[in-house]
């Protein structure tokens, strides 16, 4: 049984609205929301002056287990994510070895069960090798299946460059797609233009004109062309450019959507004029591109073309980053830092504290079938976060939680805090201090058979 707690006076902001009432947590679910009696057997926290918000639910992490596990796993990256108020994630299968059968995707979720200590879930991959298997399988049983990291392991594996793949799939998956989107055939000539040039030391502000703009539109285009051919369900994972969010609609509710997408936190904050500073510290595939693109993808967020936040949370040792542009590993850590930028963007006027619950919390939970998590709700699980909106402190690589040891938010001054964080009814994080007697649990999505 977990110890009731009772937080007292905080202002919960949750479904558009801010309001300050008590929550109390028993088994670990939320058990009553309101003006609560304070009673002996109960663990009470002071929550004046303090904002709860839901958990927060990240769509789209790397945590590197299992094979890769020298630059995280799912230990240390849930942690770091549980300290920074994320207590939900969907993980993708680009691991050794890649997640592409049923077995293997077990064997992760029994990984998982032993090490995470927020509540998980997994994509099974999809590539040219496993197509066939896949579409013979009950995809409905997945939260979801994704080509996301696959295209290092060899060239063939991006569903947005063939369209024979596309077709196939689309016409016969009934999980969510989520594919990253960018024309390889764009790439590889950009690739070559530059190489020319620089040969393999080609300087990293040259990435988002490698990984184009281009790259990107044309192969989101032709995949939100072929999933409406054959009423798909497609999600395109980690938007970066302006011209690509006119692509999607917002004049019917999420719940109604059959194409959605979302953008990753580093693309809101970061842009091409970092490079200088960050290099290769900052090489995402996609790629983080301009001022203008980073002003759209906020102008689409707050207008609902864009449906969720994400991390794309992807470690790599400093080594593996700091090597010539065609050697360096793309991707970084996020998950740690990804509410607290977001509340920085508050702090500048830019977004409202509703709107990033909605797109961290609500949305995640809607747009993958989640049962009972992602909103402030009597008998959903008590996945919560406690956040000082006063409190300031400056990212070091003496406080961050990464296995990999490193951030791109190095020396960044936030002025929001993360005080608890709750998973399923248990205080794992506070203020500081760990509680780790429990793992996160299995995520629940709305299927009859859920593989996990």
């Amino acid at each position: 049984m977990n110890e009731k707690i009772l937080i007292k006076n905080a202002t919960i902001v949750n479904e558009g609205k801010s309001f300050t009432a008590d929550v109390l947590l028993a088994d670990g679910r939320i058990a009553k929301i309101g003006t609560i009696a304070t009673e002996s057997n109960y663990k009470v926290i002071d929550g004046k002056g303090k904002h709860l918000f839901p958990g927060i639910i990240d769509g789209q992490v790397h945590f590197r287990d299992p094979g890769l596990t020298h630059k995280g796993d799912l230990y240390t990256e849930s942690k770091a994510a549980i300290a920074g108020g994320t207590t939900s994630f969907i993980d993708m299968p680009n691991t050794v070895p890649n997640i592409l059968t049923v077995e293997s995707l077990k064997e992760k979720y029994e990984i998982a069960s032993k090490k995470s200590l927020a509540n998980y879930s997994f994509f099974l991959g999809v590539n040219g090798d496993n197509i066939d298997a896949v579409i013979a399988m009950d995809t409905s049983k997945f939260i979801g299946v994704s080509d996301d990291g696959l295209y290092f392991t060899k060239k063939g594996n991006l569903l947005a460059d063939s369209p024979e793949k596309m077709e196939k799939l689309f016409s016969n998956c009934k999980s969510i797609i989520a594919i990253h989107s960018e024309k390889e055939e764009i790439v590889e000539k950009n690739e070559e233009a530059f190489r020319e040039k620089y040969g393999d030391a080609i300087p990293a502000k040259f990435h988002p004109m490698i990984r184009s703009t281009e790259g990107c539109y044309q192969a989101t285009k032709r995949a939100i062309e072929i999933a409406k051919k054959h009423d798909a369900r497609l999600h395109i994972l980690h938007l970066t450019t302006a011209a690509e969010t006119h692509l999607f609609r917002n004049d019917i509710p999420l719940q109604e959507k059959k194409i959605t997408t979302e953008v990753s936190v580093h693309h809101l904050w970061f842009s091409d004029k970092d490079y200088e500073r960050l290099g290769m510290r900052i090489k995402w595939n996609p790629a983080i591109k301009t001022e203008q693109d980073k002003a759209g993808l906020l102008k689409a967020l707050l207008d609902d073309r864009i449906d969720l936040i994400t991390t794309d949370h992807a470690p790599h040792t400093l080594e593996e980053k700091e090597q010539p542009y065609f050697q360096s590993m793309s991707g970084a850590p996020m998950v740690q830092h990804s509410l607290n930028c977001m509340l920085e963007f508050y702090k500048q006027g830019l977004i409202s504290l509703e709107k990033i619950i909605e797109k961290m919390c609500h949305n995640p939970a809607i747009l993958y079938g989640m049962v009972s998590r992602g909103f402030i709700r009597e008998g959903y699980y008590a996945d919560l976060t406690l956040v000082d909106l006063n409190s300031t402190w400056t990212v070091t690589k003496e406080n961050l939680l990464y296995k990999c040891g490193w951030s791109p938010l190095e020396g960044t001054l936030f002025q929001t805090e993360i005080k608890q964080t709750f998973v399923n009814g248990n205080l794992v994080f506070d203020a500081g201090h760990w509680n780790e007697e429990k793992k996160g649990l299995a995520i629940d999505f709305n299927s009859e058979d859920t593989i996990h």
